[in-house]
């Protein structure tokens, strides 16, 4: 399989010449919908992972992919298909086998965030991205697309996570809200605190996974 990761929590990932589209969201500026999508994995509702407009781009070019999102989201989407899943579901749209995980958003403060759904998602059985939250897979994985910067963690968290979860290989994702100096922080300090992991920064680039 193929991966690309694009701007802040979106990335794509490509098998026998079908695409999977992840969190195509309103940061996400160098995104140009692909063809050959079969499906649209959303993991939450919050404008910096769903961006309406960038869905319609998508679902104009591939009429036939389905949106894939807890039930907070596709309650709102009106004119395109839709499957809703939460945690413990799985997925099969060929070639992609996707299973999710937890349920809610992390909380940011008091009741924002935390009331939101959420769920993390497993692409066969290698790459797996957490959404806005920091669910345990609890099974192992591969590839991490590991959340760097958010107004709903902090860095502890995240390196917590990155052992708990022990990727082959990880690469950071949603940290558009951080500058290009800032974006060498948190990877400068998760090589220096998890060094057993791979750990990369693919930000434009197309990797094997």
């Amino acid at each position: 399989m193929k991966l690309t990761k694009y701007e802040h929590a979106c990335f794509t990932i490509e098998k026998d010449g079908k695409v999977l589209v992840v969190d195509p969201g309103s940061y996400t500026t160098d995104f140009v919908a692909p063809e050959n999508v079969v499906a649209i994995v959303l993991t939450h509702i919050h404008s910096d992972h769903f961006d309406k407009d960038i869905v319609a781009s998508i679902i104009d070019k591939n009429p036939d992919a389905v949106i894939i999102a807890p039930k907070q989201v596709t309650d709102v989407i009106e004119v395109f298909e839709t499957r809703s899943v939460d945690g413990g579901d799985s997925v099969t749209i060929e070639p992609f086998n996707l299973e999710f995980f937890g349920s809610q958003h992390a909380t940011i403060y008091g009741e924002a965030g935390g009331s939101d759904q959420n769920v993390g998602v497993l692409i066969n059985e290698l790459v797996y991205y957490p959404g806005d939250s920091f669910t345990l897979p609890n099974k192992p994985i591969d590839t991490l697309a590991l959340p760097v910067a958010a107004p709903w963690s902090k860095f502890s968290e995240t390196i917590d996570f990155l052992k708990a979860v022990k990727p082959r290989f990880a690469f950071p994702t949603h940290d558009a809200i951080l500058s290009a100096t800032g974006k060498g922080l948190p990877d400068t300090m998760t090589s220096r605190f998890v060094p057993d992991v791979s750990y990369q920064r693919i930000d434009g680039q197309t990797i094997d996974v």
